[in-house]
């Protein structure tokens, strides 16, 4: 799997696919009715649909890689930081930030982050078949909010956000 910059964030979008759909339609519109003379001028729009197509169902299957990497280091190493898995993987952070925010509003990662070293504390990673309910977070003191994942922030000595490990 190759990993380019911001691979998981950017990858595949709604925009995307709806310009994919467009140039397919485009090019499978123009053979009817069918014209020997100007027909074949369809097969542009739709072989660059088609690329566009085969790119887009990539990028999806690389973010379940990507997920399965992150995962794998936070199980490995069940006191690492998000800078850390972001140096061990060669992903980069604000990817690792998305795939750990996408792990824990699924279920799979569930733990809280140290304010103060933005590691990761009293993790436990479940199988996807054993998926359960998200706790929410009913804090109700004065707080400031994550730039990342908009969690409140209560502690004002925190560096780190207790939710996502993003530095605040």
């Amino acid at each position: 799997m190759k990993y380019k910059q911001n691979q998981y964030t950017e990858g595949a979008t709604i925009c995307g696919a709806i310009f994919t759909g467009m140039l397919i339609y485009w090019g499978v519109t123009s053979f009817i009715p069918y014209d020997p003379l100007n027909s074949w001028w369809g097969l542009f729009p739709l072989v660059i649909g088609i690329l566009f197509l085969f790119s887009g169902i990539i990028a999806l299957a690389n973010r379940g890689k990507l997920k399965r990497a992150v995962l794998y280091e936070f199980a490995s190493n069940p006191n690492t930081t998000i800078h850390e898995v972001s140096k061990s993987t060669g992903i980069t952070i604000k990817d690792v930030s998305a795939i750990v925010l996408d792990l824990k509003a699924s279920g799979e990662l569930r733990g809280k982050f140290s304010s103060k070293t933005g590691e990761i504390k009293h993790i436990h990673i479940q199988p996807r078949a054993q998926k359960g309910i998200l706790e929410a977070n009913t804090s109700t003191e004065k707080a400031t909010y994550c730039p990342s994942c908009g969690t409140a922030i209560s502690k004002e000595s925190a560096v780190y956000c207790a939710y996502c490990g993003t530095k605040i």
